[in-house]
């Protein structure tokens, strides 16, 4: 359970640390590496690596410097993309996708506020009562005594029946929306796996682009509604998306993985955690009222999302470094989720933590994560019902995370259920 020892981490030379290694994810063991680049470089630079040369931004002020500053350092995926792989080249007549996270102002913001509404607070206040009901019957139908797989019995499984709520995408069908966007993050440079069949997924990602225009066409010229779908129709910075397939797919694929990766593997990364450090899971049983503050602790110290990448548009100083123009800037957030310097014990989960909300794992600045409240909803929701059934969730087994330098997921956990 506890996190592994990595050798020889000082005795590397520091020009050779490459932190977007797949294999330190899997292992969980991408933690002593990072402390040692905040201690010593910050802002770092590796001239060679499976994904180019890069500098890595290490620490929570630099980070928020880099993510608050899109006038300097770009989103856009003419230049790169917000992901540290670069995208791959354009086969004739394939659909490469470019959604609003992709883009720089001002062309960012009016696609973003076209969904903005879905998770305004008065849509989140009518939303949790169907949260709490969907929760309800998942842990009523949990096997108690069993040993179960919490990822895919709870975690998966909440994240679809949402996601299929906000697209109002056929119910039964919710699955195929988990599926779709673990593909959209299942790149070989990003998951260290060689074996991916690269045609196979496009193939599979326009199974997801015929899906949608499919619904596209069902809402069209109905009156507005609650969900995405109809909110990016009656919108005039979106109601003709459909006709420009790269933008389509790329903004449908960015609400998928948006939907799932934050809250399921929170979800995943909260048992863990509660697991690794018994007195907090006993500090929760004495006062179920921290569950607010402990989301926020899990979403920082489980930080799903691991970088964000941004492009330099000019020469400029960061950290004490000089970076070029063109240059490839990734944002660390999970190392600046742990900088001692803003988060005492940072390795260690602490559920009333003060100032867990100063977290950077739903970004900074224009690109902030559109839809952490409802992450935090409904992270809020289970553990209420949670607390509410079972005096413990127990992990009986070894936790199987992902070789997965981009989002922080978790595979496997193998747990049995106490009631009260």
């Amino acid at each position: 359970m506890g996190v592994q020892q990595t050798p020889n981490v000082a005795g590397v030379p520091l020009e050779r640390i490459d932190v977007s290694r797949p294999e330190l994810y899997r292992t969980d063991t991408w933690q002593p590496w990072f402390a040692r680049l905040r201690r010593e470089a910050p802002v770092h630079h590796i001239a060679d690596s499976a994904n180019g040369p890069f500098w890595s931004v290490c620490s929570h002020q630099l980070i928020k410097e880099v993510d608050g500053n899109n006038a300097v350092f770009s989103s856009s995926s003419e230049l790169g993309g917000i992901a540290i792989v670069d995208p791959p080249p354009a086969q004739e007549g394939q659909i490469q996708g470019q959604s609003f996270i992709t883009m720089d102002e001002p062309q960012h913001m009016p696609q973003r506020m076209a969904v903005a509404p879905t998770v305004a607070p008065k849509n989140l206040a009518e939303l949790e009562p169907l949260i709490r009901e969907r929760v309800i019957d998942i842990l009523e139908h949990l096997p108690v005594g069993e040993t179960f797989n919490w990822v895919q019995a709870v975690s998966v499984e909440l994240t679809a029946r949402m996601l299929a709520t906000l697209f109002d995408f056929p119910y039964e069908e919710r699955r195929k929306l988990v599926y779709w966007s673990d593909l959209t993050t299942a790149v070989p440079e990003v998951t260290g796996d060689d074996s991916i069949d690269m045609k196979h997924r496009y193939e599979e990602l326009m199974q997801a682009a015929a899906a949608f225009y499919q619904l596209w066409a069902s809402k069209a010229g109905q009156p507005p509604r609650f969900d995405l779908i109809s909110m990016l129709q009656h919108n005039a910075a979106t109601a003709r998306m459909n006709e420009n397939p790269e933008q389509f797919l790329g903004n449908i694929l960015l609400l998928i993985v948006g939907g799932n990766d934050t809250t399921r593997n929170s979800i995943s990364g909260g048992v863990v955690a509660l697991n690794q450090f018994p007195e907090e899971y006993q500090k929760l049983r004495d006062d179920p009222g921290l569950i607010p503050n402990m989301v926020s602790e899990m979403i920082r110290w489980q930080t799903p999302v691991i970088h964000m990448r941004r492009t330099a548009l000019e020469d400029c100083e960061l950290g004490g470094r000089t970076i070029r123009k063109g240059d490839k800037v990734v944002m660390w957030y999970v190392s600046g989720n742990r900088d001692e310097a803003v988060f005492e014990d940072a390795d260690k989960l602490i559920i009333d933590r003060p100032n867990a909300r100063a977290h950077v794992a739903f970004g900074f600045g224009v690109h902030r994560c559109m839809g952490n409240r409802l992450a935090e909803l409904q992270l809020r929701v289970l553990w209420e019902e949670i607390m509410q059934r079972f005096r413990m969730v127990e992990v009986v087994g070894p936790v199987e995370r992902l070789p997965n330098n981009f989002i922080r997921g978790i595979r496997d956990v193998p747990v049995r259920l106490h009631p009260l």
